[in-house]
């Protein structure tokens, strides 16, 4: 492992060290978002409410309902055509912020209350199903601080509790005031509204509700407002409580291993800086490391060398003649192949082309033919005649003019 990587490695370990220390020193701010979980201690949630479930339902069965409602009361459908109803008698009791309950389940619980149950549901809004079956509406009016809630029955209670943090102002806008019971009311910005309604539906009622924030754990633990969610608790008749606490068991829990680092702040983005880090790392170190490559030396070309070998055999051997012809068949090729003249008659005609194509010296040229027609024609030659001949012939191919 070299000194730069093990640079990299200490310098990542220090960085999540101490992220994991600032994290843990500093003081955790509070999470204000509106949960509505049993298992939740932050301001919005429903431990305090799931452990003091006993005291609001004294002498009271509870059972929590762990699928949906749909599947939980039609489990108890007795469709013998001489019972036809269901075998459980109670309420059906849910809070939440908003509903959150199936269509199926919807008209499950519907029925349910038909056949002489009840439901008690505390939320700020409800499903279009159960407002066109009940025949009721809901409004949110807009408030600057806070509601007072109170009850209608003022020999009941006849205080008014205060709620600022996380409360809504929906409320009951229309409904039959023929069949439903007002129960409470909210007041905010010197207007008074309905939050708090029973309206019968078959052989049974629904107690409905539009301040569930009332049994979060920051209402029930803040001055008196605990007193409130009982006396709003205490309309839901004696008996069967079915408590279905749908945040709990209709959200998906991560069977994740790394849930608990991501579900912790600091632990979370030390985990991305470590990520981070170690991606940066392999871009700047991909490029792969291997030792120097030895400088070949490419293959030399040994045909000039081969030519100037043969070529010194041929002027040692003083046969000058084949020299000579080699050097005219050579000339000829080179300018048959690069100015496309016909070779086969040297005569006036071929010095001219010549002459145009290659710009060179007519005189130099008509000299150069009369040298090759002489040798060609006695065979005969000397050194001088070779060195003579190889002169002409290379001004002629040479490029410079």
């Amino acid at each position: 492992m070299s000194r730069t990587i093990k640079i990299y490695i200490v310098f990542l370990v220090a960085m999540m060290a101490l992220i994991v220390v600032v994290d843990a020193n500093r003081p955790r701010p509070i999470n204000w978002m509106p949960s509505f979980d049993i298992k939740s201690k932050i301001p919005f949630g429903l431990k305090v409410f799931q452990e003091e479930n006993d005291n609001y339902f004294k002498g009271d069965s509870i059972a929590e309902i762990r699928v949906t409602p749909y599947e939980f009361f039609d489990a108890y459908y007795d469709f013998d055509t001489l019972v036809n109803t269901y075998t459980i008698k109670g309420t059906f009791l849910s809070i939440d912020n908003y509903y959150n309950i199936d269509e199926s389940s919807t008209d499950e619980i519907l029925y349910f209350v038909s056949h002489g149950n009840d439901a008690f549901l505390s939320m700020s809004s409800f499903s279009q199903k159960l407002k066109d079956s009940l025949k009721f509406e809901i409004q949110n009016h807009y408030f600057k601080d806070r509601i007072e809630a109170s009850l209608a029955n003022k020999k009941l209670d006849d205080k008014e509790y205060q709620m600022k943090m996380g409360v809504s102002g929906y409320h009951f806008s229309t409904f039959d005031t023929l069949k439903t019971t007002v129960l409470g009311y909210q007041k905010t910005n010197d207007s008074t509204y309905v939050n708090f309604v029973k309206i019968p539906h078959g052989k049974g009622n629904f107690y409905l509700h539009t301040q569930p924030f009332a049994f979060t754990n920051y209402y029930l633990l803040k001055d008196r407002n605990y007193q409130y969610a009982e006396k709003v608790l205490s309309y839901i008749p004696k008996g069967n409580v079915f408590w279905y606490p749908n945040k709990t068991y209709n959200s998906s829990v991560s069977d994740s291993p790394m849930r608990f680092i991501l579900s912790n702040e600091g632990l979370k983005w030390a985990w991305y800086l470590f990520l981070i880090g170690m991606i940066i790392f392999m871009i700047f170190n991909a490029k792969r490391k291997q030792r120097i490559i030895p400088i070949i030396k490419p293959l030399e070309n040994t045909t000039v060398d081969f030519t100037k070998t043969i070529g010194n055999l041929y002027f040692q051997e003083g046969n000058h003649d084949t020299i000579m012809e080699k050097k005219i068949i050579y000339f000829l090729e080179k300018i048959r192949q690069d100015y496309l003249i016909d070779t086969q008659n040297l005569d006036e005609d071929f010095i001219k082309k010549v002459h145009q194509k290659t710009g060179k010296d007519i005189t130099i040229i008509e000299k150069a033919v009369l040298l090759i027609k002489r040798q060609r024609k006695t065979f005969k030659s000397t050194e001088a005649d070779l060195i003579e001949l190889n002169g002409v012939l290379e001004k002629i191919l040479d490029n410079k003019k």
